[in-house]
């Protein structure tokens, strides 16, 4: 038995595998939604140079005086584009925020989608214009491995391989760069992220800069999720477990403060939130309410369930 929270999938099987290479790839990480609700994947196609190189970009953004980061806060954003300051973010049950401020990057619509109009515009950094550039190529490199994934799970789901192609182009999607600054004094039982759920389909996590991310196992027990070299962290979101009643596991997941003589080192993570259109039904599909799991959720659409779970995460009033 490995010591691994979480199981391991290999991209590149799905991407260039044969038919049969295939099947077993999206039986494999269907499992994994359904039992775990994380999954580990190597040969995801996000090129680390770009990974690293933005990386390095955030690093410096955040490293600027809190003055000049404001000057890219547009509070009316709900923080869906831009950035968004230390503590106004918690978790929909937590009373204290989180000990995190994060910066945002949104979809950019190129080829004449009449849905451009429903999306902000991105806020592009002047004293670091390699770090909105590079945003940029990670948030289309993200995209492409997220659509990969959703193929598989498509399959595995017996909808046709194709099913979320038209749902998620030109998606909601948000690229989110976080930054838990070193932790200077006790804190108000906050930790750097509380307990929580995605929204969206699925998030794609690149490994962050220092260990803390958990997550919560069938019986109860906080997991320390350690991914490998080059490894991204890909979780089930709440849309996701909606569509499936349940079926495809939205887990609890956290990120803990380091040990007391590691306060001092900041923390900087990267996840790809993969969204849906606005429009898409999230009505459970047919084939996942039977008489032992009976409906569970009402009819509502993604951008209606969007909206109502950024306010109750304070970010939008």
């Amino acid at each position: 038995m490995s010591d691994r929270a979480i199981p391991l999938v290999d991209l590149d099987k799905f991407v260039n595998g044969n038919a049969e290479e295939r099947l077993a790839f999206a039986k494999k990480l269907g499992n994994a939604f359904h039992d775990v609700g994380f999954v580990g994947v190597i040969n995801h196609g996000v090129p680390k140079e770009l990974v690293d190189g933005f990386y390095s970009n955030a690093k410096k953004f955040f490293a600027m005086d809190v003055d000049t980061k404001k000057k890219y806060e547009i509070v009316e954003l709900a923080g869906q584009r831009g950035y968004t300051s230390f503590g106004r973010e918690k978790a929909k049950q937590a009373q204290v925020a989180d000990l995190k401020e994060f910066y945002q990057f949104g979809q950019e619509v190129t080829d004449g989608d009449p849905i451009k109009s429903e999306y902000p515009d991105n806020i592009y950094v002047d004293e670091t214009p390699e770090f909105t550039d590079l945003g940029r190529n990670l948030y289309e490199s993200f995209e492409k491995s997220g659509a990969h994934l959703l193929k598989a799970i498509a399959i595995h789901l017996n909808l046709g391989e194709d099913y979320f192609d038209t749902r998620i182009h030109n998606g909601n999607s948000i690229l989110r760069a976080i930054h838990y600054p070193p932790i200077l004094s006790e804190p108000k039982s906050a930790i750097r992220a509380e307990e929580h759920e995605d929204i969206n389909l699925i998030t794609l996590l690149v490994g962050a800069s220092a260990g803390g991310l958990q997550v919560l196992s069938k019986t109860g027990e906080w997991l320390d999720v350690l991914p490998g070299e080059n490894e991204i962290v890909v979780n089930v979101g709440d849309m996701l477990q909606r569509l499936t009643n349940n079926y495809l596991k939205s887990t609890t997941h956290r990120v803990v403060n380091p040990p007391r003589e590691f306060w001092h080192t900041p923390r900087l993570s990267i996840p790809f939130f993969l969204h849906p259109r606005a429009t898409m039904d999230l009505t459970c599909l047919d084939q996942c309410v039977t008489e032992e799991f009976p409906l569970g959720y009402e009819t509502i659409t993604a951008g209606e369930y969007l909206n109502q779970r950024l306010r109750e995460i304070g970010l939008k009033k």
